[in-house]
């Protein structure tokens, strides 16, 4: 089910951007804290048992495996591993931009093919070009609740 926050976003004043992010449902902040609190409890309770827990010879082979993990963390090519996951995400947004109809190409071709200065090419002409519209308004109303609320019966389409 789809929840939109459009009145909310339209009425928002200052500051009430981040109260959006907490309420949105689809929030990174909503997806990620637990594992940042969990990241940030390990965190802390390594740092306070190297400060406090270990002695100086427990210090120094804690470093070394520190410095090993490092050397190791390099042999991960992460630039390929990002460069490979944002054009998979730049390929998902493309698809989903080219999904969007759009009646301006079948227009285009409409005008190009459809000959006659006369009455019947016109009106041929501009028949055809409505009906392209018509069929771009029907999916976006199915997709869109603003499209729907302002077209929400099949009289508001014929007006």
């Amino acid at each position: 089910m789809t929840v939109t926050y459009t009145s909310r976003v339209a009425t928002a004043r200052f500051g009430g951007f981040s109260q959006l992010l907490l309420l949105w449902r689809g929030s990174i902040y909503k997806l990620l804290y637990r594992e940042l609190l969990l990241f940030l409890a390990a965190y802390l309770g390594l740092s306070l048992a190297y400060r406090f827990l270990l002695s100086e010879v427990q210090k120094r082979l804690f470093e070394k495996l520190v410095l090993y993990c490092d050397k190791s963390a390099n042999l991960i090519p992460v630039s390929f591993v990002l460069g490979f996951y944002v054009a998979l995400v730049l390929e998902r947004w493309w698809g989903q931009f080219r999904s969007v109809p759009a009646p301006d190409g079948l227009m285009v071709a409409v005008a190009g093919n459809v000959h006659g200065a006369d009455a019947r090419g016109r009106i041929l002409r501009r028949t055809l070009m409505r009906y392209g519209s018509l069929a771009a308004l029907l999916v976006l109303r199915a997709v869109s609740t603003a499209v729907y609320k302002r077209f929400p019966t099949t009289d508001h389409l014929v007006e």
